[in-house]
């Protein structure tokens, strides 16, 4: 019987219940509420007289002790209550994303007990204290106080008492004065430090290279400046350097940049580099996103470019690099996803390995000085949804589109999915499809939703008529062929593309009159035919009615009441007066899609962005 007695006495223990939260914890978390002015709820559990260890977000240890407490999404508001620090076992704090205000209380963060420590997407403000002098060792292992109004300096005292510290992520906030370099004095584990979307000053430290585990490292739009030190580079498990738009300097040392062979994203877009991208970018055999936009880089592309074969995302607008493409074998690249080359100054002509990319969904090359014409090749581009040759040499628009249109689906502007169908394409990898619409090089705004359908073709050397085949675009709503050597008639069809919203024809050879069918273009927002050699009267009565005359000059022949002369008796068209209740409808229409559409006169250009911008 004793034999068997032990086993059945601990069965007994095991199955017994834990024991209640004790009397000083729930009376922390009791003050803790009551700090709230809004407690979303929470305290439909939190009754007097009930275990805390049984309250919603509340968990407790075998002793009854409270370890965690996690009230994410809830709505709070209110103040943090410092009662929270007296909760001596508490391991876990979880008050992200609710409305909290007021200050940080020190006893949290000088806690002796939590390990993680999340307040993301508040509204705390004011400075971060530094633990006192008596605490000597913390066991803070990550801390996330992202999206919220803390101001002042950043703490640097409090890191070298942490000897397991992992994360930090300190980002969008207002913190001011220089980057400390202590982060990885005692703790040689520190993986992730992000610190973005600040207000720092001065230069990166250098005591970042000390950070032998540190994989991901940002610190993109916080006022930074100098160089970039060459110690950081001895931080050789980094997977994610980014330091975008900030007002760094020098140049990207190939010596450096090969010590980083694990690195999977290089951002240092938006600052003030210059000199060239170096042969050693080819040892980066992990690098999956160069983004390099924005700066004063120059020379041509490195042939090591092509070793790179993971590459997903090539960002390289608005540098001054020169050269012919053909230098980088892109046979190679066969993950490539997006390349941005607008705002540069290559030449020659489109590389045939280019066509070889055949997961490529993104191709701008746009307001470079490249000549030539599409090959037929540019059917490979399966995927391609996103297309922009503006502002180049381009020549041949008739061949060019029918080798489009002869593309299987959706391969082809004029055989392209995402141009001919209404639907939208929602499968598309959004850390490439998150774009900003550029105005010129620096105006830019960013929107959240799929781009408007485009196909421009401006500033480029194109020649021949408009193909009557454009009539497929049926989903098209931005048509751009304007500063090119077009000749012929603007084609019926084009009224058939009903979604257009805006049409530029300008600065052409186009001739013959406007299609007074153009009229049915009930979205049309922008509409641009002046200088070109058209002719005869102005369509009356309709949609080409509501634009000024400025969309019309540079035509001599034409005539009516937007041009500058005005239709003989015989030329003159029978002109329809609307009803009021036409004429209300009509200036209702026009003041809504001018509402809608006020920023769509901003049309040149689309980029990318997270990986593009």
């Amino acid at each position: 019987m004793p034999f068997f007695g032990l086993p059945l006495v601990l069965l007994l223990i095991m199955a017994s219940p834990a024991t209640s939260c004790n009397e000083e914890e729930k009376s922390s978390l009791i003050q803790f509420i009551a700090g709230l002015s809004h407690d979303g709820g929470v305290t439909m559990s939190w009754r007097n007289g009930t275990d805390c260890c049984k309250w919603e977000g509340i968990t407790c240890n075998g002793r009854g002790a409270v370890m965690e407490v996690s009230l994410a999404y809830r709505s709070l508001e209110g103040s943090i209550s410092p009662s929270l620090g007296k909760l001596t076992s508490l391991l876990r704090l979880n008050l992200s994303y609710n409305s909290l205000s007021g200050n940080l209380p020190s006893e949290l963060l000088s806690s002796g007990s939590i390990t993680v420590l999340d307040l993301s997407f508040n509204r705390l403000s004011g400075a971060l204290q530094e633990p006192h002098p008596s605490i000597t060792e913390q066991p803070l292992q990550t801390l996330n106080i992202s999206s919220n109004l803390f101001t002042g300096e950043f703490p640097s005292t409090m890191w070298e008492k942490t000897r397991n510290l992992i994360a930090i992520n300190a980002s969008n906030n207002s913190f001011q004065g220089w980057i400390p370099s202590s982060f990885c004095i005692n703790s040689t584990s520190v993986a992730l430090l992000d610190l973005s979307f600040n207000q720092f000053s001065g230069s990166i430290p250098a005591g970042m290279g000390k950070c032998s585990a540190l994989r991901v490292l940002k610190a993109g739009h916080s006022h930074l400046s100098g160089l970039l030190p060459d110690e950081l580079f001895n931080a050789t498990s980094l997977e994610y350097l980014s330091f975008p738009n900030n007002r760094l300097q020098g140049l990207l040392d190939g010596a450096q940049i090969m010590k980083l062979r694990n690195l999977v994203n290089l951002d240092l877009g938006g600052n003030r580099l210059n000199g060239k991208i170096p042969e050693s970018i080819g040892q980066l055999k992990r690098l999956e996103g160069l983004h390099l936009n924005n700066n004063n880089m120059f020379g041509e592309l490195p042939s090591a470019l092509s070793n790179c074969t993971n590459i997903i995302t090539i960002d390289l607008k608005d540098n001054n690099f020169c050269g012919e493409l053909h230098k980088v074998n892109f046979f190679n690249l066969l993950n490539l996803k997006a390349l941005d080359l607008l705002y540069n100054n290559f030449t020659g002509t489109i590389p045939e390995s280019i066509y070889s990319c055949s997961n490529l969904m993104a191709l701008r090359l746009s307001s470079n000085n490249l000549h030539g014409q599409l090959s037929p090749r540019i059917r490979n581009l399966k995927y391609l949804v996103f297309l922009s040759l503006g502002a180049n040499n381009f020549t041949n628009i008739t061949n060019t589109l029918q080798i489009l249109k002869n593309w299987e689906l959706p391969t082809a502007l004029m055989e392209m999915t995402m141009l001919r169908t209404e639907k939208t394409a929602t499968h598309l990898d959004l850390r490439v499809f998150e774009l900003p619409l550029y105005f010129a090089h620096s105006f830019q705004y960013r929107i959240a939703t799929t781009f408007g359908k485009t196909l421009d073709l401006s500033r480029n050397e194109l020649t021949g008529v408009i193909p009557q085949e454009i009539v497929q675009l049926k989903s098209l709503e931005k048509l751009n062929l304007s500063f090119n050597g077009l000749s012929g008639e603007i084609p019926q069809q084009l009224s058939k593309v009903t979604n257009l919203q805006i049409l530029d024809l300008s600065s052409n050879h186009l001739t013959g009159a406007i299609p007074s069918a153009l009229n049915n273009l009930h979205f049309l927002s922008v509409f641009n035919v002046s200088h070109n050699d058209l002719e005869g009267p102005i369509p009356n009565g309709g949609q080409l009615s509501t634009f000024p005359s400025s969309s019309f000059d540079g035509n001599s022949k034409l005539c009516g009441i937007m041009a500058a002369k005005l239709c003989g008796s015989a030329e003159a068209p029978p002109v329809s007066v609307p009803s009021t209740g036409q004429t209300v409808e009509r200036v209702a229409f026009v003041i809504s899609f001018g509402a809608f559409f006020g920023v769509g006169v901003i049309y040149d250009q689309i980029v990318l962005s997270r990986y593009f911008g």
